[in-house]
């Protein structure tokens, strides 16, 4: 610390150009200025200054010492003001890009705005491929890996695909036991809004490795309305574990042939790689983290 100190005279001495006008900044003597910068050329063995009755010039080694202790004392500050900001109430606008079957997250981030409620959320629903920096989002989830450089990444968690049905249903068109058995359902099908095709069901094969027939009942470019069919009775539906969480816990919806479905995948959540991480992104990695795909309890 008394380095510290000295390092401190030294930049206002070399800054005013005096001791007389450094101390009076540092609350020091004059001749305590003159002190704490000798000792400081005593310990580096060069002369920081050239010194007269009427002024104090650098040495060009007092030029050159003066920016590497400019970069020191920055270095030092922005140390500080991190250490603040991790201290200070995460609050703000938080602009954020998730899929369209972040819709499903609500509850979620209905939770994050109750524990955070200083924080404003701007959500943007899109299954497009987004530029996190050049439009400006805070954060952004998707599956998949992440390929940008640039970007910081947290595994949120894993998911994995369940064939559901309401008892009623099951009831009425009885209960497949393997993927062939699918040829003679009502099939719910989920259509990319981008290309409009059919996703494709990520079941099993037979020994012959046919693909299996999907008679098609009903489409949709979203997840909530394939959910609220099968819950009604109306087919069965393939759909991510946590977007039927709620519906398999109450009963209302039933899962089969489990054994069957391959597919699984992550979450992700991305954000601009900086040297500073903002309180207000922080917190929400953490509590996405914690809380949108817990593990179940063993």
């Amino acid at each position: 610390m008394d380095t510290l100190g000295s390092l401190n005279a030294f930049v206002q001495a070399a800054e005013t150009r005096s001791f007389t006008i450094a101390g009076r900044q540092l609350g020091l003597s004059p001749s305590a200025v003159g002190k704490a910068i000798a000792r400081l050329e005593e310990r580096l063995g060069v002369r920081l200054f050239h010194r007269s009755t009427r002024t104090v010039t650098l040495t060009p080694e007092g030029a050159l010492f003066l920016e590497r202790c400019r970069r020191i004392f920055s270095e030092f500050e922005q140390a500080e003001l991190e250490l603040s900001q991790t201290r200070a109430a995460p609050r703000g606008r938080l602009r954020v890009s998730l899929p369209l079957v972040g819709m499903l997250m609500m509850p979620t981030l209905s939770a994050f705005m109750r524990v955070w409620p200083d924080i404003d959320l701007d959500l943007d629903f899109t299954d497009r491929l987004v530029d996190i920096i050049d439009e400006g989002f805070d954060a952004v989830i998707r599956t998949g890996e992440a390929g940008d450089s640039r970007l910081m990444t947290r595994v949120l968690g894993s998911f994995s695909y369940q064939l559901v049905g309401s008892p009623a249903y099951f009831a009425a068109y009885g209960i497949p036991r393997h993927p062939s058995d699918l040829a003679g359902h009502r099939c719910l099908r989920h259509r990319y809004p981008s290309t409009g095709k059919l996703e494709d069901w990520p079941l099993a094969t037979d020994q012959t490795g046919t693909p299996v027939t999907l008679p098609t009942a009903a489409t949709s470019s979203a997840i909530e309305p394939l959910v609220y069919m099968a819950e009604q009775g109306l087919g069965i539906a393939c759909l991510p574990d946590f977007a039927v969480r709620t519906q398999l816990a109450a009963g209302t919806l039933v899962s089969v042939i489990d054994k069957t479905v391959l597919h699984s995948g992550t979450f992700r959540v991305l954000w601009p790689s900086s040297r500073q991480l903002s309180p207000k992104i922080r917190v929400f990695v953490d509590f996405m983290a914690e809380t949108l795909l817990p593990q179940p309890t063993p």
